[in-house]
């Protein structure tokens, strides 16, 4: 296997059990272990419980559609130039149906992408909080209103960015290197 992460990578035989059950699930769900999956599985119980977080905020239904949830995971995973997450996440992107010229355009540059008023709304929430956090106002929430949203649906937002914004970070702290699988789905 190719070099996946900075760090050491568990074999299967050393893996924490719930990591190789979630690895052969991812397996057999997939056709392939998201190299995400084995970079952070050093610590078992720190992975499991990050991935259930994670599973719970973007792979569960909730207030936003799957793709509000990945369009916004590409836009805070470009702005904070995280490789693994813009890759797997415009993938993701794909396979919730947007065509794959809009989801290019998405990672680079979300106001060239044709969205919806709610969507854009979600974008340029993502942004700001990603790149100005220490400039939120109560005021930032009023496009996201106007878009449709209720207080549900903003709390997930922001939980939703926050988890990818800590994930990239992660992500490009380690060198995390995504799956080729992703490079080609759904194009």
């Amino acid at each position: 296997m190719n070099q996946i992460s900075w760090l050491a990578v568990p074999t299967d035989d050393r893996a924490h059990e719930g990591v190789r059950k979630l690895w052969n699930k991812a397996e057999a769900n997939m056709g392939f272990v998201p190299n995400v999956f084995r970079a952070q599985a050093l610590n078992g119980e720190q992975f499991l419980a990050w991935w259930n977080y994670f599973n719970l905020l973007v792979n569960k239904p909730g207030e936003l559609s799957n793709i509000e949830r990945e369009l916004m995971a590409v836009v805070v995973s470009g702005l904070n130039r995280c490789v693994y997450c813009a890759v797997s996440h415009g993938a993701a992107l794909r396979e919730y149906g947007m065509d794959a010229q809009q989801a290019d355009t998405v990672a680079v540059n979300w106001r060239h992408a044709r969205l919806s008023a709610r969507e854009a709304a979600l974008c340029a929430y993502a942004e700001k909080l990603t790149l100005h956090p220490a400039q939120m106002t109560e005021a930032d929430l009023n496009p996201l209103r106007e878009a449709g949203l209720d207080d549900a649906g903003i709390l997930e937002a922001v939980q939703v960015i926050g988890m990818f914004n800590m994930t990239n970070r992660v992500s490009s702290a380690l060198g995390f290197v995504p799956n080729a699988e992703y490079h080609g789905q759904k194009r």
